[in-house]
């Protein structure tokens, strides 16, 4: 045997290794992983469900492609050879056949293709092992308890047992294609069938066999065509999707007259294994693919003179189909409509009625609080905001609208020269606390009131974060070793840092020689088997990226893209929320993801400090995540289970409300001919901020629904027409307690014009005085930023309210400096909301114009200190009745608030006792 030949022998001995140890050695990391989170059955479940289905695809794969490689021997073993003869002073070229060929005269054939076979067996088991997740669903399928009526079948055969099917049909396509290129490699080899030729030369008993293979091609056809009848509520044609009438007239037919001619054609081109010839296989093409061309040409007439001419009426019980489950999938059939006049007047009274409301008015745009909270909270470079999120609290006793944004590190702001493999993964291992403010106030200095601050976290309103360590949050994931010889850096106190070592169960134990080298070969870091710093209890902490994290646990789910952190027991928590989806739903319109059912049906909680994950079913009867919940029985809670106070955190997820009024705006119409039509189509508002116009996102808030007793916590998102910027409904999602997940519409009525939030903003930009104002400051080394203009649904009546920032031009410390109002025809500024909502509510301007500014088409009267020339007993008698209104408003007392701006307004309305000059 030549050199080469045993170099090249070793060199694939040793690539065959490394690719073994490598899969064995993520099998033992996982192995240990999901049994320190208590995952271990999910594991063992995943593993013998790949490996089986990964050892029976192979199996099936092999005997395939080896028999067809047997078949080409047999048939080609009698062949006489093919010899070249070359004259001594011809070049000799390279001649791939006759190398295989001379191959072939020192191993046998038969280990050859055996060993190509079970090389090409490899790449279908690898793709069918990879769908492990389609195979477990179609075995566990639970049904919907619905049925389709086109087939009769139950919506859970199309979400669990056609993409199966499809798999099946898939794996039968690359089994007949990967031997058929067995068959043909063999045949070219030996000679049996030669390219060079035109057309190309191929023996008796090759052809035979292509012939047979051929006829396995149709009937997988066949099985394509059986399989396409279901595809046909799968698609759209932009009117409808799913099942219409095209499809019932010609397709439903026709695809069985398919299936017949396939499975004729395979009948066909098996018989032609005796003659062997070309005229055959080419009449089988033409007997399928013929008749799929003709119905492909008679559809666009059927739809020309059937469909169009009378389109609603003919399309209008299919229209029907895809509204109805269009709105099951999406889960909007259950909005609860409600007409929302916007005819009331609001009252002092009215107000008072609504404190909490008033009282959780978000004015604190997230975008610039998260450059207040950087400037302000990072306390060092290498601590990092990642975004901010919003919940409630009770704060004091009061139902309280917060933001809030964990303090996690980021070891990529670390120096350039303390990026060690040291500080990176044993001293720079956690974040530290958070910084919490509540949504509406603001210091004399436009910046936030702070509940939770500083490191360690203080709070001023009895808030308690005893374990503030952030080892697992929304950073870049990093492994980290905990319990090293080196102690961790905790956090900084002044010029010195506060070194600990971690106390927690999180962890996968790392001492020891071969789990040291098990972690070094998976993550490829030598420093993992050779430092000194790893000791008996040294613990190492993976997968710390919490979406990474669930994805690796539950990569069924698909992950929404805000996790938020909840104080939980004096420790923090993420809570993610986790969706089942699927894009085979019958009749179900497609979104932008090309998905067609979702629900949220899991909440997970992460421990930031032990990484402890629990997934908790929030949508008990979701089909599919009862499936989940058969394959894996334990890996998933009831929301029962979930701790009280921490279940009151729970939250209606944007991601979801974001799709469901994406959908909503267009399947709220269920009449068909209105449908049909596009009569009522609806869209999202606009908003600026920073010089950028894009759709509103659903918000918070805090409000009192109509014909409620007690102020709650929602998502809302106000509605307009398609193409216009007024407001035709709002749509809220409650959270709190047993009504949530329940979804409102409340519509406006379409003969009164109701100003949406972009026709506002306007009204505020064009407004002289504010414009001015906004001129005046942007020239002064500012820059100004209009926050979220917010809709407040107060009783029966809208408030709109939008923040004003201003930052100096190149700070990046936005100062909350000027809160703007509107309700009915009136628009006000003033230096806080409590200044706004008195000057807004009342019919006099507020007494100190520095202070809030009425803004209405004609000037606003002068104050009392501009039109007397010096203190009097009147004015102090008005400025009593002022401070009392202000003191009023502050303790959410409207009644006390109206009767003092009622009595301010009589004294100012008295003629002066003073000469004026």
């Amino acid at each position: 045997m030549r050199p080469r030949t045993i170099v090249l022998g070793l060199a694939a001995i040793v690539i065959v290794a490394m690719v073994i140890l490598t899969l064995i050695d993520h099998l033992l990391v996982d192995y240990l992983w999901y049994g320190r989170l208590g995952y271990g059955g999910v594991f063992n479940t995943t593993v013998v469900a790949e490996l089986a289905i990964f050892g029976i695809v192979w199996l099936v794969a092999f005997a395939a492609i080896f028999a067809s490689g047997l078949i080409a021997i047999g048939n080609s073993r009698d062949r006489e050879r093919l010899r070249v003869v070359r004259r001594p002073d011809e070049m000799v070229e390279i001649n791939l056949p006759e190398l295989i060929r001379a191959l072939g005269e020192r191993v046998p054939w038969r280990v050859i293709v055996a060993a190509a076979a079970a090389v090409l067996a490899l790449f279908a088991a690898q793709g069918e092992a990879a769908s492990w997740d389609i195979y477990l669903k179609g075995l566990y399928g639970v049904p919907f308890g619905l049925t389709e009526q086109a087939f009769g079948k139950d919506v859970g055969f199309y979400i669990f047992s056609l993409p199966l099917l499809e798999e099946f049909r898939d794996l039968l396509m690359v089994l007949v294609v990967l031997s058929a290129a067995m068959a043909i490699a063999v045949y070219w080899a030996r000679g049996a069938l030669d390219f060079k030729e035109t057309p190309p030369r191929v023996t008796q008993g090759a052809a035979a066999h292509l012939s047979v293979l051929l006829g396995l091609f149709f009937v997988q056809r066949a099985m394509s065509y059986w399989l396409s009848r279901f595809d046909l509520l799968l698609h759209s044609n932009g009117v409808v999707f799913g099942l219409r009438y095209v499809d019932r007239i010609l397709w439903q037919p026709g695809l069985w007259l398919l299936v017949a001619l396939a499975l004729g054609a395979a009948v066909m081109c098996i018989l032609n294994a005796r003659e062997a010839g070309l005229r055959i296989p080419v009449a089988a093409f033409v007997v399928v693919f013929g008749p799929a061309l003709v119905m492909n040409l008679i559809q666009p007439v059927i739809e020309r003179l059937w469909v169009k001419p009378d389109e609603l009426r003919v399309e209008r019980p299919y229209l029907e189909r895809n509204i109805a489950a269009t709105r099951h999938a999406y889960k909007i059939d259950t909005v609860d409509v409600k007409p929302f006049a916007g005819q009331g007047a609001l009252t002092p009274a009215a107000l008072e009625q609504d404190s909490a409301t008033i009282r959780n008015i978000r004015l604190w745009d997230p975008r610039p609080l998260l450059d207040t909270y950087r400037q302000l909270q990072e306390i060092r470079t290498y601590y990092d905001f990642r975004d901010v999120d919003i919940d409630r609290y009770w704060i004091e006793g009061k139902y309280t609208e917060v933001m809030l944004s964990p303090r996690e590190l980021n070891l990529d702001q670390l120096p350039e020269t303390a990026q060690t493999w040291v500080n990176q993964h044993l001293k720079f291992t956690h974040g530290a606390g958070l910084a919490m403010s509540p949504v509406n106030k603001k210091d004399t200095e436009g910046l936030p009131v702070f509940f939770v601050k500083d490191i360690p976290p203080i709070s001023n309103v009895g808030l308690k974060v005893d374990q503030p360590a952030i080892y697992f949050g929304e950073e870049r994931d990093s492994y980290a070793v905990v319990n090293s010889a080196t102690p961790e850096f905790d956090y900084p106190k002044g010029t010195d840092n506060v070194f600990s070592y971690y106390a927690g169960s999180g962890g996968v134990p790392v001492s020891g020689f071969w789990r040291r080298l098990l972690f070094s070969i998976y993550f490829s870091d030598v420093n993992l088997l050779v430092t000194e710093n790893i000791v008996d209890k040294s613990k190492i902490m993976i997968r710390r990226n919490i979406a990474e994290r669930v994805a690796y646990i539950a990569p069924f789910l698909k992950i929404d893209h805000d996790p938020y952190a909840v104080i939980h027991n004096g420790r923090m928590v993420w809570i993610l929320d986790c969706y089942t989806i699927s894009d085979h739903y019958p009749y179900s319109q497609r979104n932008g993801d090309q998905l067609n059912y979702i629900r949220n049906s899991v909440k997970v909680v992460v421990d930031t400090y032990t990484g402890d994950t629990d997934f908790y079913v929030s949508d008990p009867d979701d089909p599919i995540i009862k499936t989940w919940a058969r394959v894996f029985p334990a890996m998933f809670k009831p929301i029962t289970a979930m701790p009280p106070d921490l279940h009151s955190h729970i939250r209606y997820p944007e991601d979801f409300f974001q799709v469901q009024a994406d959908t909503y705006r267009t399947y709220h119409m269920t009449d068909p001919q209105v449908f049909y039509n596009r009569e009522d189509l609806w869209g999202f508002p606009r908003e600026s901020y920073a010089g950028q116009t894009a759709p509103m996102q659903p918000y918070y808030v805090i409000v009192r629904l109509p014909g409620q007793k007690d102020a709650e916590y929602m998502m809302m998102l106000p509605m307009t027409p398609s193409g216009r910027d007024n407001m035709i409904a709002w749509m809220a999602a409650r959270c709190d307690g047993a009504d949530y997940g329940h979804l409102f519409e409340y519509s406006f009525s379409k003969d009164r014009l109701i100003y949406g939030p972009y026709q506002i903003q306007a009204r505020i930009n064009q407004n002289p005085e504010i414009s001015r104002q906004l001129s005046l400051w942007n020239q002064m080394g500012s820059k100004v930023l209009l926050g979220n203009l917010l809709v407040i649904p107060i009783q029966d009546s809208l408030l709109y309210v939008e923040p004003l920032f201003i930052r100096a031009e190149n700070g990046q410390l936005p100062e909350l400096q000027r809160v703007i109002a509107s309700y009915s025809d009136r628009v006000v500024m003033g230096d806080t909301l409590e200044l706004t909502m008195a000057a807004l509510f009342t019919n006099q301007p507020p007494p100190a114009p520095t202070i809030a500014k009425t803004v209405t088409s004609q000037p606003a009267p002068q104050s009392i200190a501009q039109n007397s020339p010096g203190p009097t007993a009147d004015m102090h008698s008005a400025a009593e009745h002022y401070n009392r209104a202000l003191a009023a408003i502050r303790a959410g007392d409207w009644t006390e608030f109206g009767t003092e701006m009622k009595k301010l307004g009589e004294q100012l309305s008295k003629p002066s006792d003073s000469p004026h000059p």
